[in-house]
């Protein structure tokens, strides 16, 4: 779950330690007499009280934590922390990694193996929210500032909170505190959008949906994908139609559901996640399938040399397969059908050969668990007659795809496969042992021979 998001996200931004950062005692004062000042009708009209007003609300933002700075060693931090020093140390887990963890009466430090600081969570503000405070500020200066004298400088103020946001989103996500990541993603992408930054940041959007999607909170995660879509940032292969789909299923949209998945469908025909909701939906609501035929056949006229098509239509017999088991049979030949034709358009397209691989050897494997299961010795036989013909129906295509692969990892990942198979045959003769020491070495090595 971290892994994806992470996947995602932009990393922490490096701070640089301020040896000017006030006391919180003395963030509290000035803030006090900003926010006085900014009461007083007359000053009020001046740019200067609420630029000085944001200023003060950032100095209470960043007073916690003090001279401290992410990357920072326990060692210079030592230095420069003066008598701040922790209540209590302990050994703690982050983000699935051991830490130690430093705790301080108004936040806690978290240091990775090699002694560096990765994390300072603020446990006792100066005032709750001070960056809403900054940002209203902010906000307040570019009206008032009639000349616009100050863009710049509020631009860039607006620029930093919402970056500020984000790095708490993610301190949040890390401490497991989901609601609380998803409430501060939707708040650097609000501050983003405040005039006169007006930016669109699709990648606070986007994990602020996908935190409010693993909340179940589907009423703001499809707010936050929604927004996404209207930027045209899909992540990663098309996944927020995916992400927005389900929204709409759990919200019981059911046509705008189907919808935005055809519409991610003709955008990202080779997105398994899109392909999945699209056949889940269909069978559920006792729709038609063959609409996603009609979808790639509308593809195919486009781009009728297109050998990705064919091995999406492939990947679709294939789920039809897993869905309709009676029918097993036929949508397995549709699917070597299809997966042949893409090798046939680009043999130099090694998913033809993957898809007609994988689906093989996963055949395979649904034979050798039922012949497991099974208590009669004839129907045993014949299961595992049928287990072998599958396994050695995946090795050509997997070797083909391996062959003529350019993309070592990709290669290392086939060799897994190749591997299994040599391994299960290699009783069987010396070219069966030999294939098997070959590809254990690719897998081991992660270098493809």
């Amino acid at each position: 779950m971290k892994r994806i998001l992470m996947a995602l996200a932009v990393l922490l931004a490096v701070q640089v330690a301020d040896a000017q950062v006030k006391t919180p005692e003395a963030a509290k004062k000035s803030l006090d007499n900003a926010i006085a000042a900014s009461k007083d009708a007359k000053k009020a009209t001046k740019v200067a009280t609420w630029m000085k007003l944001a200023t003060a609300y950032m100095d209470a933002y960043n007073a916690p934590a003090g001279p401290a700075w992410v990357g920072a060693s326990r060692q210079e931090l030592q230095l420069v922390m003066n008598n701040d020093k922790p209540v209590s140390t302990e050994n703690s887990v982050l983000g699935g990694e051991p830490c130690v963890k430093e705790i301080y009466a108004d936040k806690v430090f978290y240091y990775n193996q090699a002694g560096q600081l990765i994390m300072i969570y603020v446990t006792k503000p100066v005032v709750e929210d001070p960056l809403a405070g900054a940002q209203a500020a902010f906000q307040k200066a570019y009206e008032v500032d009639l000349k616009k004298s100050k863009l710049k400088d509020i631009t860039a103020g607006l620029e930093n909170i919402s970056k500020k946001y984000y790095e708490d989103g993610m301190n949040k996500y890390m401490l497991d505190d989901i609601a609380g990541a998803s409430e501060y993603f939707g708040k650097a992408a609000a501050a983003a959008a405040a005039e006169p930054l007006a930016k669109v940041d699709t990648t606070a959007l986007y994990n602020a949906g996908f935190t409010a999607w693993m909340l179940k909170d589907y009423e703001n995660a499809k707010k936050y994908f929604e927004s996404c879509i209207a930027a045209e940032y899909y992540y990663e292969g098309g996944e927020v139609f995916a992400k927005l789909a389900d929204v709409y299923t759990n919200l019981d949209q059911k046509t705008a559901a189907r919808d935005i998945l055809e519409s991610g469908f003709t955008k990202f025909p080779q997105s398994q996640s899109i392909l999945i909701g699209l056949i889940n939906y269909y069978l559920t609501n006792n729709e038609d399938p063959n609409r996603l035929f009609e979808l790639i056949g509308l593809a195919k006229k486009n781009e009728p040399d297109n050998a990705s098509l064919y091995y999406v239509e492939g990947n679709v017999y294939v789920e039809l397969r897993k869905a309709d088991p009676e029918n097993a049979e036929k949508y397995t030949a549709k699917a070597v059908e299809a997966y042949d034709a893409c090798s046939g358009i680009n043999p130099e397209y090694e998913f033809g050969y993957i898809g007609k691989g994988i689906m093989y050897y996963n055949i395979a494997i649904e034979l050798q668990e039922a012949a497991a299961a099974e208590l009669d010795d004839a129907k045993w036989v014949k299961l595992n007659k049928q287990f072998t013909e599958a396994l050695k129906n995946a090795l050509d295509p997997f070797e083909k795809a391996y062959n003529v692969s350019k993309d070592d990892s990709l290669k290392v990942n086939i060799a897994e496969y190749l591997k299994n198979i040599y391994y299960r045959f290699s009783s069987d003769g010396p070219e069966w042992e030999a294939g098997y020491k070959k590809y254990d070495e690719v897998v081991k090595t992660g270098k493809p021979l």
